[in-house]
């Protein structure tokens, strides 16, 4: 039987950009995610731009490398998904008034920087903007749920990156720090739980999506991680000046690995790509540069000129909580001809034979929560919370009796596993874990391939990925399942 904490925090996990919709409504500006069209399981993702002949291209999103010239922005024949999200823009009281329905104790959901601060470069910000959100925070509060507001979650303006590289340049770090600071004001005594970027430590596959950084080179990738860890740094000090009572966290995407062999090799590459694992929040919740990442800049030959003054603002902005999203884990291999035929979850890594795997060949592991779970407290001996994790299905919405219905037992079984992982997480092994907010609470728009057709959400919306349907709202199998969890406190799995 599963036991959690009386205080644990349940919830579920959104992010602005894949979900609100509204993308250009009262005054918001243009984000990364903006400009990144839909793709699908075969499709990928494309960045648009304009360089500075006139012509219009679209880029790979991942890895995207583009002409210093280029001018990110939106384009007649492309479709992109963020701009309608599922509408939650519009029906934020019909879909917080489901959480509630449910029991959720938190909802994390992030901030669009681009609604405060439509370029990013704004002295002040947009007053429509800010009572949007006050809008919705007070409607969480009207059911005592308690917000998880992450600060950047792949929204950085558009305007910084045109400007001036976005996060590649020192200057956005003021920028970060004066969002920080009005949000820290404006929604004192209605937001106590605060991640500054989400899964920081994407930046090691990609510069676009975690930093609005258009290039691959390992030295602008370096800066711009220095950056965000400064810029965390200063949003850790600005939330607890302005209000004691606020618990600022961290935010990885955790992915432990396995080593494929028990050859020595392999035990050492895995150690090896584990530490990459490790790095960002190492920094942030130790407040320092690891040895093991000094060694590698210079082996590189990359400098990121870091000043004393600088090593002391990590040391004072270090998190006092840390948080993960959880979906899988990998295997590496140091055997070339093993690597060749790799194709493990989301391409990196290699296949693990032990392991089933979702539509999209991402693997259940739910030992593999466990031990993330074990691995992050021991490192850290800091409170967790685990606030993304789940499976992407192809959901069918049927009519049963006359009423449209939605059975996703494969959701189901992925988290009651899940679940009684981060139990015995607990209770054996000693770990203190805060919350769970299982992402996409609410079916939402994928943010690796742009589409609605992989389906994580307890609440089916009827959006397609064709452009047809009117975004209403049912409740899946899962909704009355996970009700049953939380109103048990995670005692009833069944």
């Amino acid at each position: 039987m599963a036991k959690f904490p009386k205080d644990f925090l349940w919830g579920g996990a959104t992010a602005a950009n894949q979900f609100e919709g509204g993308w250009n409504e009262n005054g918001k500006g243009v984000s990364a995610s903006d400009v990144a069209t839909r793709g699908s399981r075969t499709k990928p993702r494309y960045v648009t731009y304009q360089t500075s002949d006139g012509e219009i291209h679209a880029d790979l999103m991942f890895g995207l490398d583009v002409p210093e010239d280029a001018k990110f922005g939106c384009f007649e024949g492309y479709d992109y998904p963020s701009h309608q999200g599922i509408d939650f823009y519009h029906r934020y009281k019909e879909d917080i008034a489901l959480f509630a329905e449910m029991g959720f104790k938190t909802f994390r959901m992030s901030i669009n920087w681009t609604r405060i601060f439509p370029t990013g470069m704004e002295e002040e910000p947009n007053e429509k903007g800010l009572e949007f959100y006050d809008d919705v925070f007070d409607e969480l509060l009207k059911y005592d749920i308690k917000p998880l507001v992450t600060i950047s979650h792949y929204e950085t303006p558009v305007g910084l990156t045109n400007a001036w590289g976005a996060w590649a340049d020192a200057r956005t770090i003021d920028c970060f720090a004066r969002l920080v600071n009005v949000l820290a004001n404006r929604y004192k005594g209605k937001v106590e739980y605060w991640l500054t970027f989400n899964e920081i430590n994407c930046l090691s596959f990609g510069g676009w999506l975690a930093a609005g950084v258009p290039s691959k080179d390992p030295q602008k990738i370096a800066m711009a991680g220095k950056h965000q860890f400064l810029a965390s740094a200063k949003a850790v000090k600005i939330l607890h000046e302005v209000d004691a009572n606020n618990k600022v966290g961290c935010m990885i995407g955790y992915t432990p690995l396995y080593p494929h062999t028990c050859h020595p090799d392999d035990v050492l590459k895995n150690w090896q790509a584990n530490n990459k694992n490790y790095f960002y929040s190492d920094v942030q919740a130790r407040g320092y540069y690891p040895s093991y990442k000094l060694k590698e800049y210079e082996q590189a030959g990359i400098d990121i000129h870091l000043t004393e003054e600088e090593k002391q603002l990590l040391k004072e902005g270090t998190v006092d909580f840390v948080s993960f999203s959880y979906y899988m884990t990998s295997t590496t291999s140091a055997d070339p001809e093993v690597l060749a035929n790799a194709g493990g979850n989301m391409m990196f890594g290699v296949n693990n034979p032990h392991l089933k795997a979702s539509d999209w060949g991402w693997q259940i592991d739910p030992v593999g929560c466990r031990m993330a779970c074990n691995f992050m407290w021991e490192r850290y001996q800091k409170p967790l919370m685990i606030v993304e994790n789940g499976i992407g299905t192809q959901d069918q919405l049927i009519e049963e009796n006359g009423q449209k219905v939605c059975h996703d037992q494969a959701h189901i079984d992925y988290l009651r596993q899940h679940i009684q992982a981060m139990s015995d997480a607990i209770n054996i092994d000693g770990v203190e874990l805060w919350g769970y907010t299982p992402w996409g609470c609410i079916d939402l728009v994928s943010a690796g391939t742009g589409e609605m057709h992989k389906r994580y959400g307890f609440i089916y919306v009827d959006f397609q990925d064709d452009g047809s349907g009117e975004g209403n709202r049912y409740k899946k199998d899962s909704f009355y399942w996970y009700k049953k969890v939380i109103a048990s406190n995670g005692e009833d799995l069944d």
